[in-house]
Protein backbone atom coordinates (compact mmCIF):
# COMPACT_ATOMS: atom_id res chain seq x y z
CA UNK A 1 0.00 0.00 0.00
CA UNK A 2 0.96 3.98 -0.32
CA UNK A 3 1.84 6.03 2.18
CA UNK A 4 -1.06 7.01 4.22
CA UNK A 5 -3.49 4.57 2.15
CA UNK A 6 -6.30 2.40 4.11
CA UNK A 7 -8.01 0.17 3.23
CA UNK A 8 -11.20 1.94 2.95
CA UNK A 9 -10.16 4.08 0.21
CA UNK A 10 -11.20 1.79 -2.64
CA UNK A 11 -13.05 -0.81 -0.31
CA UNK A 12 -16.71 -0.79 2.01
CA UNK A 13 -16.04 -0.88 5.76
CA UNK A 14 -15.07 -3.95 7.03
CA UNK A 15 -18.64 -4.62 8.42
CA UNK A 16 -19.81 -4.70 4.43
CA UNK A 17 -17.42 -6.21 3.22
CA UNK A 18 -16.91 -8.87 5.68
CA UNK A 19 -20.83 -9.93 5.34
CA UNK A 20 -20.77 -9.60 1.52
CA UNK A 21 -17.36 -11.93 1.31
CA UNK A 22 -18.83 -14.26 4.10
CA UNK A 23 -22.13 -14.70 1.95
CA UNK A 24 -20.01 -15.01 -1.48
CA UNK A 25 -17.22 -17.40 -0.49
CA UNK A 26 -18.50 -19.32 2.19
CA UNK A 27 -22.31 -19.52 1.71
CA UNK A 28 -21.91 -19.33 -1.81
CA UNK A 29 -24.99 -16.76 -2.56
CA UNK A 30 -25.10 -14.96 -5.85
CA UNK A 31 -25.13 -11.07 -6.43
CA UNK A 32 -29.18 -11.27 -6.19
CA UNK A 33 -29.07 -12.58 -2.75
CA UNK A 34 -26.53 -11.04 -1.47
CA UNK A 35 -28.23 -7.68 -2.46
CA UNK A 36 -31.26 -8.83 -1.05
CA UNK A 37 -29.87 -8.64 2.37
CA UNK A 38 -29.86 -4.77 2.00
CA UNK A 39 -26.39 -4.06 0.25
CA UNK A 40 -26.11 -1.85 -2.19
CA UNK A 41 -25.85 -3.74 -5.67
CA UNK A 42 -22.52 -1.49 -6.71
CA UNK A 43 -21.06 -2.55 -3.95
CA UNK A 44 -21.77 -6.16 -4.47
CA UNK A 45 -20.66 -6.19 -8.01
CA UNK A 46 -17.38 -4.07 -6.92
CA UNK A 47 -16.56 -6.85 -4.03
CA UNK A 48 -17.47 -9.77 -5.83
CA UNK A 49 -15.50 -8.74 -9.19
CA UNK A 50 -12.33 -8.50 -6.90
CA UNK A 51 -12.57 -11.57 -6.34
CA UNK A 52 -13.29 -12.85 -9.70
CA UNK A 53 -10.38 -11.43 -10.95
CA UNK A 54 -7.69 -11.82 -8.52
CA UNK A 55 -8.94 -15.48 -8.81
CA UNK A 56 -5.43 -16.97 -10.25
CA UNK A 57 -3.43 -15.54 -7.34
CA UNK A 58 -4.76 -18.08 -5.16
CA UNK A 59 -4.11 -20.84 -7.82
CA UNK A 60 -0.06 -20.00 -7.50
CA UNK A 61 0.14 -19.92 -4.10
CA UNK A 62 0.86 -22.40 -1.86
CA UNK A 63 -2.45 -23.44 0.39
CA UNK A 64 -2.94 -21.89 3.17
CA UNK A 65 -4.79 -23.68 6.23
CA UNK A 66 -8.78 -23.87 5.91
CA UNK A 67 -10.75 -22.09 8.61
CA UNK A 68 -14.43 -22.54 7.62
CA UNK A 69 -16.14 -25.31 5.38
CA UNK A 70 -16.08 -23.43 2.36
CA UNK A 71 -12.44 -21.34 2.15
CA UNK A 72 -10.44 -20.88 -0.98
CA UNK A 73 -8.83 -23.87 -2.24
CA UNK A 74 -10.34 -26.88 -3.59
CA UNK A 75 -14.08 -26.42 -2.40
CA UNK A 76 -14.35 -23.15 -4.15
CA UNK A 77 -13.10 -23.08 -7.80
CA UNK A 78 -14.69 -20.36 -10.08
CA UNK A 79 -13.43 -20.12 -14.20
CA UNK A 80 -10.77 -17.50 -14.37
CA UNK A 81 -11.50 -17.38 -18.23
CA UNK A 82 -14.78 -15.57 -20.51
CA UNK A 83 -15.24 -12.83 -17.75
CA UNK A 84 -17.51 -15.61 -15.81
CA UNK A 85 -19.89 -14.19 -13.79
CA UNK A 86 -21.64 -16.29 -10.90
Amino acid sequence: MAPNQVDQDTLPSYDVLDDILKRFVELKHSVAQITEQGHSLEVVNKVTSMILRNEYKRRQSAPGPKISGNAFGKERRYPMTSKFKP
